[in-house]
């Protein structure tokens, strides 16, 4: 436990020393390369626009530096402690890595086409494609040299899904990080849900005695808490599609080293609200030529409705402390 404390204070000490000088070489970017949009008359998303006006100033990238972070702690960690199995620390790692930089690629792209006039990124089919290949890696990966092959479920025990857990698991990757990635819209709204997530799934993995998976989920937690001092309202930083494609997989991955799938769907609860909000608008629009709610996601309708953004951020980070504790609660007892 004294390491693992020691671990959160090193991360956060590291990531607020960084964070600074980091939002300057932002902003520096966004002086001399961005170009400010004027507002499109014929936006197919109007009401949206028109409630993010003024986040276009505020730059967009934290992700990198927290990934990047977490990257050399954790390599340092495995380096320091050699006795300990690397596969998690080594599945997570590639996990964060090649979603974020998927989600790096897209910011990029979203950036050179902005100064052209336009807001293209990958665009949603090939960003979904590619996702799929990279979560159908991370559940091979899993299932052939973690030998993980089953999901517990608490009052049924464990289900044993052989092959068939390379697809289960690829489809909870791809929906975790998308999940992230919409509910990472109101200052301070997916970093707070997260951090919340990690300090249950902290109490997990420390149950089961995984060291290597505490460990990691302790640096992260120090680093994002360095990060949320700066995202929250108002923000000074955004997290980017880098960080949010990022860490929405390996949240899911994190789940799936623990066997608890179950768990993983209560503790992450707020992100599948929130996820189901806009799938649920997607498709009404879709089959039905009408909306459910004048806007999703659900947060962007509380702001619609004149609720102010703290307010929001604070309410859905009390709802997912009860999601986290029930979710705990239902791990531990499968322990």
């Amino acid at each position: 436990m004294t390491q693992l404390l020691g671990l959160i204070l090193l991360s956060f000490f590291v990531t607020s020393i960084c964070m600074v000088p980091f939002i300057d070489f932002l902003f520096y970017l966004k002086n001399k390369f961005g170009k400010k949009l004027a507002d499109k008359k014929n936006s197919e998303t109007p009401i949206h626009d028109k409630l993010m006006r003024g986040d276009e100033d505020i730059p967009s990238g934290g992700g990198v530096l927290l990934i990047v972070v977490l990257s050399i702690l954790t390599g340092i960690f495995a380096l320091l402690n050699p006795d300990i199995g690397r596969f998690n620390l080594k599945i997570l790692l590639f996990t964060m890595i090649s979603f974020g930089l998927l989600g790096f690629v897209d910011d990029v792209r979203w950036v050179l086409t902005r100064r052209k006039g336009k807001l293209l990124g990958l665009g949603r089919g090939k960003l979904l494609i590619i996702q799929t290949i990279l979560a159908a890696a991370v559940a091979t990966m899993l299932y052939l040299l973690g030998g993980l092959n089953n999901f517990h479920i608490p009052l049924v025990g464990n289900l044993i899904m052989g092959v068939f857990y390379i697809p289960i698991a690829a489809l909870v990757i791809v929906a975790f990080a998308n999940a992230y990635n919409i509910s990472d819209g109101l200052d301070g709204l997916s970093a707070g849900l997260l951090l919340i997530c990690l300090f249950a799934f902290l109490a997990v993995a420390s149950s089961i005695l995984n060291l290597p998976l505490a460990s990691f989920i302790g640096i992260w937690i120090g680093a994002l808490l360095a990060f949320l001092y700066f995202n929250i309202w108002p923000a000074r930083i955004f997290l980017g599609d880098g960080g949010a494609f990022g860490f929405g997989a390996t949240l899911a991955v994190v789940g799936l080293l623990t066997g608890k799938i179950l768990a993983l769907a209560i503790i992450g609860g707020m992100f599948i609200v929130i996820v189901l909000s806009s799938l649920l608008q997607i498709l009404s629009k879709r089959f039905f030529q009408r909306k459910i709610l004048p806007i999703a996601p659900i947060h962007m309708y509380f702001k619609y409705i004149g609720w102010e953004e703290p307010k929001i951020v604070t309410r859905f980070w009390l709802a997912q402390s009860l999601f986290a504790i029930f979710g705990l609660w239902i791990a531990l007892l499968s322990k």
